[in-house]
């Protein structure tokens, strides 16, 4: 973590867009992986399933590379990078998301949308009590982000 700190934010930003791009590849290799082993049978799968599975997948594909542009953007603009900086560096953002959960709650809940599009495409016994426990994780984030934001 020490040279991470080392690093200039230009540095950074150059950084998050080979992790995105590496995030990119292995959720095409999981879109692979799900087909080759007969996941999202419509058979088995409810509706929910399948919508939220879909959501989920595309919508991360979308995301994705939507930050992908936004940070070669960043790159090319230094004026958006200075605006980014500060943002990133303002410390009542950081405080709410330090007392929301923090990384920790962040990595749960990627964690948790992983396991969930997974137990959609497999196991509907499994799929809803993950759903219900991603819910209910999104649902205390938030609250102790509004709680926090009011103070």
């Amino acid at each position: 973590m020490r040279n991470c700190k080392k690093l200039s934010y230009t540095d950074k930003i150059k950084w998050r867009i080979r992790i995105l791009w590496m995030v990119l590849a292995a959720m095409l290799v999981y879109m692979v992986t799900v087909a080759e082993l007969g996941g999202g049978d419509s058979r088995i799968m409810t509706g929910l399933a399948k919508q939220f599975s879909s959501f989920v997948f595309f919508g991360g594909l979308i995301y994705v590379a939507y930050r992908i542009v936004r940070n070669k953007k960043l790159l090319k603009n230094r004026m958006l990078l200075k605006e980014q900086l500060r943002m990133e560096q303002d410390e009542r953002n950081q405080y709410l998301h330090d007392k929301s959960g923090g990384i920790i709650v962040d990595i749960l809940l990627l964690s948790l949308l992983f396991i969930t599009v997974t137990a959609a495409l497999f196991n509907m016994a499994a799929f809803y009590t993950a759903i219900t426990i991603l819910g209910l994780t999104v649902v205390l984030k938030a609250a102790a982000y509004f709680f926090f934001s009011r103070r």
